[in-house]
């Protein structure tokens, strides 16, 4: 099944709804942002929710001493890098750690940097990047954001890129999701995850339920009529 995560998440209620909805994964915004939240009441939030669902924290550019301290404080399970973040500092991020006993360290591209030679053809062909990362999450961006848009990318011309990301790595779509084009989306790029804050979002940090639901919803019927085509 797609691995589905809900993203920028301030009080226990909206994670919980979205455990309750069906979600995978829950995320939190560590990073300058409107849905940004401190370590002490994600610490909360995470020793309130069911062990199996996946604790993911946001950071762009940040120390990795910083984000080792959060990572312990809040009980983070994943860390998704949305920066400038290299080979060489996820190689470094958790020392020698072994990597069955560390965080997960996912690695997101925007449209921006996909197609650059210091981010995009660095995945594409380092051979290190395979084992830094443990997935790569491709999302939308603005010169003053790195992710959280609510925008979607370049569906059609990211496509082929996205093709030679699945040969190597687990791929999570994200970037202007919404329970109505959601489908489109794990039809099209049939990834292994997709992400999503703003199109749940009554407002800026506050989900709406109704919309988790649809979203959840709506992936899982995907995948069911993806399955139902492939049948002969």
């Amino acid at each position: 099944m797609t691995w589905i995560k809900i993203c920028a998440n301030t009080n226990l209620d909206d994670a919980r709804a979205a455990v309750n909805a069906g979600a995978d994964a829950v995320g939190f915004v560590f990073a300058p942002s409107p849905r940004r939240i401190d370590a002490v009441t994600a610490a909360e939030i995470v020793a309130q929710l069911p062990a199996p669902v996946e604790k993911v924290g946001v950071f762009v550019n940040e120390l990795p001493s910083k984000i080792r301290e959060i990572v312990q404080q809040v009980g983070l399970t994943v860390v998704q890098l949305h920066g400038d973040e290299s080979i060489a500092y996820a190689e470094v991020l958790f020392g020698n750690v072994e990597k069955h006993l560390r965080p997960k360290i996912f690695r997101a591209l925007s449209m921006t940097t996909m197609f650059s030679v210091t981010a995009g053809a660095v995945l594409l062909h380092d051979p290190r990047a395979a084992t830094a990362f443990d997935a790569v999450l491709v999302d939308s961006s603005s010169p003053t954001r790195a992710g959280g848009t609510g925008a979607t990318f370049d569906w059609s011309r990211t496509q082929p890129f996205i093709n030679s990301l699945h040969k190597k790595y687990k791929v999570i779509v994200a970037g202007g999701l919404k329970p109505a084009n959601v489908a489109q989306a794990v039809q099209m790029f049939q990834p292994w995850g997709v992400d999503v804050a703003s199109g749940v979002e009554s407002e800026p940090g506050r989900k709406d339920h109704e919309k988790l639901r649809a979203f959840v919803a709506a992936v899982r019927a995907a995948e069911a009529r993806t399955k139902s085509a492939e049948r002969p």
